[in-house]
């Protein structure tokens, strides 16, 4: 396979010059054309002999030495015509091409705050600078976004290794001093990289999509992910209803117990004072699949629900089946895998308190 890299390729005729020549080869065939038709359809028809109209004689060999050189004068000038408009033509149709070759440029070199925003009716050029802009635009948010999940994570995960280090630089300088206590506090802080690790692990793999996709029975899995959680319920005085319909999408089996396991376990961990409820409603839709969490509890404020899909963006303060404080990464996730699958996440703050989730996933087809 040739080496298509930039440095290494072989030096050709640039574009511009491509479209002057096709230009000037366009005029020279045309005007080359037309000469041919008067030859052949005028002049042939005129007399070879010495008597002409009033006693003019402009016979065939006359007017053939004539034309001719009127011929070859003309075809010089459609060469360096068709040259010199082609040239200008071509550098005014590929104009446009410059802003856009220095947009990416600049973003090739890292800038994408850069955006073209090309002036000018819409056309082919228009069309390509509008959709690399909004290319542009995507990847700025992208990276940001990249950006703040690794100094987010960073940030959540030296907590605990922190606290894990000085736990142990207390027992390696007094082991006396190693009692069940230390060891419990050492056990919550390792418990807690490792969710958090697993749970970046996760939301990396949705977000890649790298997963085997098979028809799945969402009301199956919402039965499965109230049942895992109905003890964790049972002990905040919550209770867990399951509604609907048989709604069968196509994605992994794993992924979405982890959706709903997570929407349910927010819904109980948020449901403060407690003993509300958590219900989980799955039904086919216009071929698509619904799946609509609700739950009761305190109020949300309307600006802090489009938030709460963002990395390590607590609504309240969580605390799981063990006691310990959530990680931040449970809507995220199931952001990321509702996303995989491409579907839609909606989230309402309801009036009363609580919060309804509703995911639509295209339906399986049969």
């Amino acid at each position: 396979m040739p080496d298509t890299s930039t440095g290494t390729r072989r030096p050709g005729l640039s574009a511009r010059l491509k479209l002057t020549i096709s230009y000037a080869g366009f005029v020279v065939v045309c005007g080359a054309v037309l000469l041919v038709v008067v030859w052949f359809f005028l002049l042939r028809f005129v007399p070879d002999n010495d008597q002409g109209l009033l006693g003019i004689s402009p016979n065939r060999y006359l007017l053939s030495r004539i034309f001719g050189k009127a011929a070859a004068v003309a075809m010089v000038f459609l060469v360096l015509f068709g040259l010199l408009g082609g040239w200008l033509l071509a550098g005014r149709m590929l104009a446009p091409l410059a802003p856009i070759s220095d947009a990416a440029r600049l973003a090739a070199n890292g800038s994408l705050s850069h955006r073209i925003r090309l002036p000018g009716k819409a056309d082919e050029f228009r069309e390509l600078s509008d959709v690399f802009d909004t290319m542009l635009e995507k990847l700025e948010s992208h990276v940001g976004e990249q950006q703040r999940f690794a100094a987010n994570a960073s940030h959540e995960l030296r907590t605990p290794l922190a606290i894990s280090q000085s736990l142990l630089d207390v027992a390696r300088q007094d082991p006396s001093k190693v009692d069940g206590e230390l060891i419990d506090r050492l056990h919550t802080a390792s418990r807690r990289a490792i969710d958090l690790t697993e749970a970046l692990l996760l939301l990396s793999r949705g977000d890649r999509g790298t997963f085997t996709r098979a028809p799945v029975d969402l009301s199956l899995i919402a039965e499965e992910a109230a049942e895992t959680l109905l003890p964790f319920a049972e002990q905040r005085k919550v209770a867990i209803e399951v509604t609907g319909e048989p709604a069968t999408t196509t994605g992994s089996a794993e992924l979405m117990l982890r959706m709903i396991t997570n929407l349910v376990q927010n819904g109980i961990v948020h449901n403060l004072p407690a003993g509300g409820t958590v219900t989980v409603h799955t039904e086919p839709q216009h071929q698509a699949c619904v799946v609509r969490v609700e739950n009761t509890g305190q109020r949300l404020p309307e600006e802090l629900v489009p938030t709460l899909t963002e990395p390590f963006q607590r609504g309240t303060e969580r605390v799981r089946a063990d006691g310990h404080a959530g990680v931040g990464l449970g809507l995220a996730i199931v952001h990321s895998i509702v996303r995989a699958h491409d579907g839609a996440l909606d989230l309402v703050a309801l009036p009363e308190g609580g919060l309804r989730v509703t995911i639509r996933l295209p339906g399986a087809v049969s």
